[in-house]
This record gives structure tokens, C-alpha cells and sequence, in this order.
């Protein structure tokens, strides 16, 4: 997906977080370093906590958001969780782990949108 709308401005940000099953143990360094054996090109932060009081505030704000809100108790139920974000800041669609977000891309990009303008956050477990 990256590649696909990359140069259209689409961004994709992977935040690791390892309060699903403890599968994301690593350091910063090392999940960095694992992501590129899979010549991972999106941005790559460090590892944070999208559940409890410790959840990062991004992950808090956007579990919030209308169209963010999940059904699973509004937490995060797993790896891979991805929210989609407009050009104006706010919360298009939450997507749960299974579930694939291209095909909105393409639909923003049929509709004149353009996914220069949406910008993607992604809880990965690279």
C-alpha cells in the first residue's frame, strides 16, 4: 500500500507495542533493525502502549474519535489495528487486525480525494 500511494502523499506510521502476547519484546533498536529484513518504507516509531492509563495519548485521542471507537470495550484487541485519518486531523474509519484499508484508499482516490490526504496510523508488530 505504501508503495502503491507513497508518492501521492500517503504516509503510514507503525507504532510496535507488546501488550498482545508479549509478541513485540525487542528494544527500539532491535524492531527497527528486524523491519528492515522486510525493507519496511514507512515510518517506524517507538514502541508505546495503546491500552491503559499508560496508552500513548495519540492512541487514547483517537480510540475517542467517533468513527474510532472500537468494539472491543473501545481498547485495542491486537496487533495490526489501523486507523485511517483525513487531511483535516480527524478519524475516517478504525480497521480491526483482518481487516484490509487499501480498498478505501482506492475508493478516496476514485472519489477525487486522493490519498495524498489521508494519512494512515498503524499499530504494527513489524
Amino acid at each position: 500500500m505504501h508503495a502503491s500511494y507513497a508518492a501521492e502523499g500517503l504516509r503510514i506510521m507503525g507504532f510496535p507495542c507488546n501488550q498482545f502476547g508479549g509478541q513485540e519484546p525487542g528494544t527500539d533498536a532491535e524492531i527497527k533493525e528486524f523491519a528492515k529484513g522486510f525493507n519496511a518504507e514507512f515510518d517506524l516509531f517507538s514502541k508505546i502502549e495503546v491500552n491503559g492509563d499508560n496508552a500513548h495519548p495519540l492512541w487514547k485521542w483517537m480510540k475517542s474519535q467517533p468513527k474510532g471507537k472500537g468494539s472491543f470495550g473501545n481498547n485495542i484487541k491486537w496487533n495490526f489495528t489501523k486507523f485511517l485519518i483525513d487531511k483535516e486531523g480527524q478519524v475516517v474509519k478504525r480497521y480491526g487486525p483482518m481487516d484490509d484499508p487499501s480498498f478505501n484508499l482506492t475508493l478516496f482516490a476514485v472519489g477525487g480525494e486522493g490519498p495524498a490526504h489521508v494519512p494512515l496510523i498503524w499499530l504494527c508488530d513489524p
